[in-house]
């Protein structure tokens, strides 16, 4: 029984980290209410980085650094959360979020690929059936919003972009797992967030002519209650779940779970936002669902753990 619940711990950390992304779609909305994207991703990744210091000065997180440890690390970083966040704030931009959830929709099948080329990790039968049905259950969830067609060109590069960047993210951190702990990656993640978010805030203001508006902000409860839920639960606590996951998990079974934020995130709105559910969103839902059921079968996750092996 203890053995079975070692088994589980890494999916119900992908699952946990998907289930925090899903609500932190409010939190930013009521955040972004007094700043701007890269200011708040500025302010939220500065946030979860004093708060992991804290945690480490407690002495309740240990992190442990090496220059060579430290290298492989900025890479993760650059993928995520620097590439990613940037890529993905730019094509929502010049795209409708529905739009953005079908591209993003796509990193499952991107991490299979790559894993199969980098990693040389073999995806069954299976766990192809469970990637499709989750991609499709997110076409399905965005098709409301969707029948206008799709947006420009430029919006879906920067997706797709960040598509790259999340596949490469999580092939990276399962590679680092030998090296440095989720704890550890997290940490550089937060501290390297910060710097260039806020580095790029600060030279925008600058050349713009204008002062920062951190201070005025924070005055406002939406913004500071966002702020503490995205710097937090959704920087420090979900990163951590999905590097532990990570360090588990092939990336294959991992980035499945990516695909349960959209549901998430509409159910939010649904019980939170007063939004309507409609039958081809339920339809999309029991597609996701059942594509990490798929993913978390005893049978699926050792075979697949076997051939992630080998």
């Amino acid at each position: 029984m203890e053995r079975e619940g070692l088994k589980l711990r890494p999916y119900l950390a992908a699952a946990g980290a998907a289930v925090i992304f899903g609500f932190s779609f409010l939190f930013t909305k009521s955040a972004l209410e007094g700043l701007e994207p890269f200011e708040l991703l500025g302010l939220r990744f500065f946030l979860a980085s004093l708060f992991m210091l804290f945690l480490r000065r407690l002495g309740l997180i240990e992190v442990q650094l090496t220059w060579n440890k430290l290298g492989r690390l900025l890479v993760i970083a650059l993928l995520q959360p620097i590439l990613y966040f940037s890529l993905e704030t730019v094509g929502v931009q010049y795209t409708s979020a529905s739009e953005a959830g079908v591209v993003i929709g796509l990193i499952p099948v991107a991490v299979a690929v790559l894993a199969r080329f980098l990693l040389k990790e073999r995806a069954g039968g299976l766990q192809w059936a469970a990637i499709t049905a989750t991609v499709a259950g997110v076409v399905l969830l965005a098709l409301p919003q969707l029948r206008g067609g799709f947006g420009g060109l430029k919006g879906f590069l920067a997706l797709a972009g960040a598509v790259a960047a999340a596949a490469f993210y999580n092939i990276t951190s399962r590679r680092a797992a030998g090296q440095a702990g989720p704890v550890e990656v997290t940490y550089v993640m937060m501290w390297v967030g910060a710097l260039v978010f806020n580095g790029l805030v600060l030279l925008r203001a600058g050349l713009a002519g204008r002062p920062l508006r951190y201070l005025a902000a924070l005055a406002s409860t939406n913004t500071a209650v966002g702020l503490l839920y995205l710097g937090i639960l959704s920087s420090v606590g979900a990163f951590f779940l999905m590097n532990y996951a990570l360090a588990q998990l092939s990336p294959s079974q991992v980035a499945v779970f990516v695909n349960l934020t959209p549901v998430i995130s509409i159910l939010a709105g649904v019980a939170f936002g007063g939004e309507a559910l409609l039958p081809v969103q339920l339809l999309g839902t029991a597609l996701i669902l059942g594509g990490v059921w798929g993913v978390c079968r005893p049978s699926a996750g050792s075979s697949s753990a076997a051939k992630f092996k080998s």
